[in-house]
């Protein structure tokens, strides 16, 4: 009789919990398109465009860049100085910057708070220690991470100028297969 019970509460459960996800994720979609950042990153929505302040740094400006950017795909790094495979990330980010050129806005953005845990001196000292050489961005009410982090840190997306998503991933990527994502978020983007 408890293992009955047991059973029928597991299955209560399954019932419950898919009845929820449904309920705010909605029906899912068979050809990959119910997640807004699915791994074959492809979108349903576009977004608002948000406006970023960029950093006097090396490859970098100060000044301000709208995420997506209007005219082109824009591809968006999000790090910490506090994160260590941010730091591995680098190199790869620098070659991939170099082999994609100005095919699009290439940004890293962090939602640190600078000024506070880490001042702007203490950044851009980061940022030319670990090779940066493109547009640098501050997201301090992390408004754009909320909206576009596919995972941990660190983070890469691929926007187009509509503001989809279309290719996003988390974690330590080689030059090639950010080059990839980068590359395949154009070619879909020529597509539509």
């Amino acid at each position: 009789m408890r293992r009955r019970d047991v059973l029928a509460g597991i299955g209560s459960l399954s019932v419950i919990g898919t009845a929820g996800a449904l309920a705010i994720r909605g029906p899912p979609s068979f050809d990959g398109t119910d997640d807004p950042k699915n791994s074959n990153g492809s979108a349903s929505t576009a977004t608002d465009p948000i406006t970023i302040e960029t950093v006097d740094a090396p490859g970098s400006e100060a000044g301000e860049v709208r995420v997506p950017a209007p005219d082109r795909a824009t591809f968006v790094d999000f790090f910490g100085t506090w994160c260590p495979p941010c730091i591995e990330q680098m190199p790869a980010l620098a070659e991939a910057n170099d082999r994609i050129g100005d095919d699009v806005l290439f940004l890293s953005a962090t939602s640190e708070a600078v000024g506070s845990s880490v001042s702007e001196k203490e950044l851009v000292g980061w940022w030319d220690e670990h090779g940066g050489n493109w547009l640098l961005g501050l997201d301090p009410t992390a408004e754009l991470t909320a909206r576009y982090l596919a995972g941990g840190y660190p983070s890469a997306v691929v926007i187009d100028a509509d503001g989809r998503v279309q290719w996003s991933d988390s974690g330590v990527k080689t030059a090639d297969e950010l080059v990839a994502g980068i590359e395949r978020a154009i070619e879909a983007e020529a597509d539509a």
